[in-house]
C-alpha cells in the first residue's frame, strides 16, 4: 500500500476521537476515574502496537487489563482481533535487545521462563499481576514462520479491577486504502502474488480486472484489506472481535 495513513482511534468512554498520539492520554483521564470509584484490586492500561524499528504503522491497540487475566487471555484476545488464522503458535518475550536506556533488563529477567525454547520467553499461565507492571515493555511474536511482531507497553497500573478480563479501549479506525488501478473508490482486496512487486490493492470491479491478468488471483492470492496488521499475511482474513471496524466503510 502507498501513501501515509492518518491514524485515529475512538474512545470507549465517550466515543470522542483522538489520533494515535493524544488517545492514551485522553483514556489516562477516564482511567482516573475508575480509580475514585471501582472495586479494589489491580489492572493495568496497556498498548499494543507493530515494533517501532519497521517505521511508523498506523495499526495500535489500547486495552485495560485485570490482574487476574492470564496471558494466555491476552494471547487469546490479540489473536481473536488481529492475528488468528491457521492455529500458529505464539509467545509473549523480554525484548532481545535493550530497547533504550531506561529501560533495565535485569529488573524483570525473573519473569522469564526458563524452561521454554523460545529465547527470553515468558510463560502464559502467569497473571498480569505476576507480570505487568509500569514501564515494562514486552514483545510478542504469532507465527514463526510468516511472523507478525507487536509490542506491548504497559502506560499504567491501578489499584481497581477491570471491568472485565480484558477491555477494547480504543484501536485504530479502518484505514481508507484507496484502490490502486482507478484511484477512486476505497479497496476491498489485495493481491498476495502481486504486491511485492506492484502496488495490488482493488475495488470490487477493478479485482475483476486484475483477475483477466493474474493467474493466481482467483485461485489463492485473493485477501480482504482488513484493519490489522497482519493484512495479507498467510491464510489471514479478518477478526472475530470488534467486527464492526475490521473494514473499512465509506
Amino acid at each position: 500500500m502507498e501513501g501515509i495513513f492518518k491514524s485515529e482511534g475512538k474512545c470507549l468512554f465517550c466515543g470522542k476521537t483522538f489520533d494515535k498520539l493524544g488517545i492514551n492520554r485522553h483514556l489516562a483521564s477516564h482511567l482516573k476515574e475508575k480509580v475514585e470509584t471501582g472495586k479494589r484490586g489491580k489492572s493495568f492500561f496497556i498498548k499494543v502496537e507493530t515494533p517501532k524499528k519497521y517505521g511508523p504503522t498506523p495499526y495500535f491497540l489500547s486495552l485495560w487489563v485485570d490482574g487476574t487475566a492470564k496471558l494466555k487471555d491476552l494471547d487469546d484476545f490479540l489473536r481473536g482481533i488481529w492475528l488468528e488464522c491457521c492455529g500458529h503458535m505464539s509467545a509473549f518475550s523480554l525484548p532481545r535487545k535493550k530497547p533504550s536506556k531506561k529501560f533495565d533488563f535485569n529488573a524483570f529477567s525473573h519473569l522469564v521462563d526458563e524452561n521454554a525454547e523460545y529465547p527470553n520467553e515468558i510463560s502464559m499461565s502467569k497473571k498480569a499481576k505476576n507480570v505487568f507492571s509500569k514501564g515494562l515493555l514486552l514483545e510478542y511474536d504469532y507465527d514463526f514462520g510468516s511472523t507478525t511482531k507487536l509490542e506491548i507497553t504497559v502506560v499504567n497500573e491501578f489499584p481497581v479491577k477491570a471491568d472485565k478480563e480484558i477491555v477494547l479501549l480504543s484501536r485504530n479506525e479502518p484505514l481508507e486504502v484507496m484502490c490502486s488501478i482507478c484511484k477512486k473508490e476505497p479497496a476491498t482486496q489485495l493481491c498476495t502474488a502481486c504486491m511485492y512487486d506492484e502496488s495490488a490493492v482493488f475495488c470490487d470491479k477493478c479485482a475483476k480486472k486484475h483477475a483477466k491478468k493474474c493467474v493466481d488471483f482467483d485461485d489463492y492470492s485473493s485477501m480482504p484489506i482488513v484493519n490489522s496488521p497482519r493484512m495479507g499475511v498467510c491464510g489471514y482474513e479478518g477478526g472475530r472481535i470488534d467486527t464492526e471496524r475490521d473494514v473499512y466503510k465509506a
